[in-house]
């Protein structure tokens, strides 16, 4: 940070542009008073900004008066006066300009409410929504998408706090809870879902909501038909008797939120409010709630939204070390083993100390089976997932229905068995290491023109295609009886790993060129062939049987 600039410069540089420093807010920074002006169209208002002394965080800008004018519900803009300008996760704040940045702020602010007031940016959403919502949590764990009643499922925590779960399947969900220390309790509560064209504003006039009435109005700004069915389920759970209140999911274009409705006003006098024609509905208390998705399609898919995932397919993994690892824990988090699919692992070897330097698993599964130990060690990751582990030799297992067979032992010679005992139509990948972490590669056999692994081995006996133009040195380690190695690092084996879950995704999405992948780690070497596809080997026994 240039230690020369001060915040009392900051602030000097804010009354440079008519703002005045008027106290300390409660958590340290100091507030400057001023008005923000639009130039644009020839208007200003009132307001306050809390300046971050570290030069951290962005001003925090709030206008002293709503401007008149707006329709109730808008983006950006909170029932306090509170500005959303900038997302802070798509710039870079310079604490090396802390002056020049925070004036940046300023002018960012006023062009944001300027497009506010001109109606330019009412469909804008990101999830500032939230930031304006509730701070109470309900995790959805569900995969179809049908509208109505839905199942939930009320857990508590060791403290007694509860936690609501929605889902279409309790004994996946239970599962879940349970990784984050929820127990299922006996109670429940109505739930309802409905859907809407409109993405959620916050309400200026009055936010957040408090009641029925609150709600109803807010989204008869947003969208009247919804309004209506969300008016229509809270009378239809009223007359459950034994109901205490009710939750209802609202889903928007781009997220889901909701509220709890509280069935809390008195009902003894049912007459007299039939007589004066009141709907007691409207005064139920409402608490808003953060809808967080937990469902398997969703942790999937989330950071590959352009990619199909894992899920439906039926995958086996042979050999669960170094490189299995890894790459069993990559594919779980694309998909695997969910949406019908299943995982399965294959490896008969148990975990010895000296695995633990570059292996997935550790110091707890020390003397247990790899398969075993990794599938548990993935259900915790992924709950949901139907993964399967055969401790026993790949030569002598049954494997079923298998729509990709993963061969990440390294083991050249068993490459070439599956390769042989798994013959086409059925698609195969190897993925291995060379050499002491020299290069990483992975071939995939999936057409009966191209090359398979032992192809590959015989090309690259004849000097062609092979990864580094220099000969890679074979090196062997061993310490006492432990028995001898080839010695490299853990980064060796998760860039195998990466380079084989990056073609499996490929596969799964119908890509299935480059077969042949290398990248090169040791810099000292040069690479010798880029990713191709290389074409059968003439002499190859298994292509040509």
């Amino acid at each position: 940070m240039n230690e020369h600039i001060l915040i009392s410069d900051v602030i000097d540089a804010f009354k440079q542009e008519d703002f005045d420093f008027v106290g300390m807010a409660e958590n340290g920074w100091p507030i400057v008073k001023g008005d923000l002006r639009l130039p644009h169209i020839n208007k200003s208002f009132p307001c306050e900004i809390e300046i971050d002394p570290t030069f951290v965080d962005i001003p925090k800008v709030r206008l002293l008066e709503i401007p008149s004018g707006l329709p109730p519900a808008v983006p950006h803009l909170g029932s306090d006066g509170a500005l959303c300008y900038i997302d802070k996760g798509t710039i870079v704040l310079d604490i090396f300009d802390p002056i020049g940045q925070s004036l940046a702020c300023l002018d960012r602010a006023s062009a944001i409410l300027e497009q506010i007031i001109n109606n330019e940016i009412l469909e804008d959403l990101t999830e500032e929504f939230f930031a304006y919502w509730g701070s109470q949590y309900c995790f959805v764990d569900i995969q179809n998408q049908n509208l109505g009643k839905l199942n939930c499922i009320i857990a508590e925590a060791e403290n007694g706090t509860p936690l609501c779960f929605l889902t279409d399947n309790s004994e996946r969900t239970y599962m879940k809870a349970a990784m984050l220390g929820y127990k299922p309790t006996e109670q429940t509560v109505l739930t309802y879902r409905i859907q809407t064209k409109a993405s959620p504003k916050p309400f200026i006039r009055k936010w957040p909501p408090n009641t029925v009435s609150d709600i109803l109005t807010w989204q008869s700004s947003l969208d009247p038909s919804c309004r209506r069915k969300i008016h229509q389920r809270v009378k239809e759970g009223l007359k459950n008797k034994d109901a205490s209140g009710m939750l209802i999911l609202i889903e928007s274009p781009l997220m889901t939120y909701g509220f709890i409705v509280y069935f809390d006003r008195p009902l003894s006098s049912q007459k007299e409010v039939k007589k004066a024609r009141v709907d007691i509905t409207l005064q139920f208390s409402v608490v808003p709630v953060s809808v967080v998705k937990i469902d398997d399609h969703y942790l999937a898919q989330r950071n590959i939204p352009e990619l199909r995932t894992l899920a439906g397919k039926n995958l086996i993994v042979v050999g669960c070390g170094t490189i299995g690892g890894y790459l069993s824990e990559m594919l779980v988090k694309a998909g695997a083993g969910t949406g019908g699919g299943l995982l399965t692992l294959v490896d008969f070897e148990i975990l010895l100390p000296q695995n633990i330097g570059r292996h997935r698993l550790g110091f707890p599964h020390i003397l247990m089976n790899k398969a075993k130990s990794l599938g548990i060690e993935l259900k915790y990751s992924a709950p949901g997932a139907e993964i399967l582990a055969l401790p026993v030799d790949v030569r002598t297992a049954h494997l079923g229905n298998i729509d990709l067979l993963i061969d990440a032992t390294g083991e050249e010679a068993l490459g070439h068995w599956l390769s042989s005992k798994y013959p086409l139509p059925l698609h195969i990948l190897t993925v291995w290491i060379e050499g002491p972490g020299t290069a990483v590669r992975s071939l995939l056999r999936s057409h009966n023109s191209k090359a398979c692994f032992r192809c590959l081995s015989q090309i690259n006996k004849k000097g062609d295609l092979c990864s580094t133009v220099e000969a890679i040195p074979q090196i062997l380690s061993g310490h006492g009886c432990e028995g001898l190695y080839v010695p490299f690092s853990a980064t060796a084996s998760v860039q195998a790993a990466s380079l084989g879950v990056e073609a499996v995704l490929d596969w799964a999405n119908g890509v299935h060129s480059p077969s042949l992948r290398t990248k090169l780690i040791d810099c000292q070497y040069e690479l010798a062939t880029f990713d191709c596809d290389p074409l059968k080997d003439e002499d190859c026994p298994i292509c040509n049987s």
